[in-house]
């Protein structure tokens, strides 16, 4: 206790980096940031961006950074980007910015990235499905695993999913990110012995749009599947991570 407040008092450790060593967490204007979470749940806390303001987003990021030396964060609005960009060119310019249509990867100069032995693969529908994959993916990439994308390989032409079967079947996981009819997910769980995370994705219109015929076919599946909710592209990159890191460690 005592070196961790004469770090403080010298300037080598933050305010917010002793309170989340000291409770799990750190508190700051825009709310609190669970920087334990990683080590207690085996996924980090990931900074849901869409309905705050640009400065909340900004101050939560900051916080992420001081107490793990990363922050993720999904549903990141255009000009919410430009913020974090301003804000690590200004204070970390040595930090790392990745970005996954609307999830952002920041880790600082001397973040040490962890490596995971296992292969998550993630396939979509169509190109609508790309944003809720690449939410996916950037969770997957940030826990250390090898991510191997195939896209478009919708059902309306099943000669698509078939010519990637072999891939498929060489992934650890399989995340499946499908709208309209929500089928694809369905037809490679049943060609597959891969651990399958259905995606629903709010594409469609018409009658069961917005996700929802997605959502209750994959549901309805006869195939063994398990299927996060519409759109939820970090849950099952998180799920997929969990897997990921549960089969490595057998094999260790």
């Amino acid at each position: 206790m005592r070196e961790l407040l004469d770090a403080v008092a010298d300037g080598t450790v933050s305010p917010a980096a002793a309170e989340a060593e000291l409770r799990g967490y750190a508190t700051g204007e825009a709310g609190r940031f669970d920087a334990a979470r990683d080590q207690r749940r085996g996924v980090p806390e990931a900074i849901f961006a869409e309905g705050k303001s640009i400065p909340q987003v900004v101050a939560l990021a900051e916080t992420a950074l001081e107490t793990t030396g990363r922050a993720l964060l999904t549903r990141v609005s255009d000009q919410q980007f430009a913020a974090l960009e301003d804000y690590v060119a200004e204070t970390a310019p040595d930090a790392t910015i990745h970005r996954h249509s609307g999830a952002v990867r920041v880790t600082t100069a001397d973040y040490e990235p962890p490596s995971l032995e296992a292969t998550v693969g993630i396939a979509t529908g169509g190109t609508v499905d790309k944003e809720v994959a690449d939410e996916a993916e950037a969770v997957c990439l940030d826990a250390g695993a090898t991510v191997d994308r195939v896209d478009d390989v919708g059902v309306a032409a099943l000669s698509r999913t078939l010519d990637q079967l072999d891939r498929f079947r060489e992934a650890d996981v399989m995340i499946v990110a499908a709208g309209r009819e929500g089928a694809l997910p369905t037809v490679i769980a049943g060609l597959v012995d891969t651990p399958v995370i259905g995606v629903p994705v709010s594409s469609g219109y018409g009658y069961g749009g917005d996700g929802e015929a997605a959502l209750a076919g994959m549901l309805q599946s006869c195939t063994v599947l398990s299927v996060v909710n519409v759109d939820a592209g970090f849950v099952a990159g998180a799920q997929a991570t969990l897997v990921a890191r549960a089969i490595a460690a057998a094999r260790e």
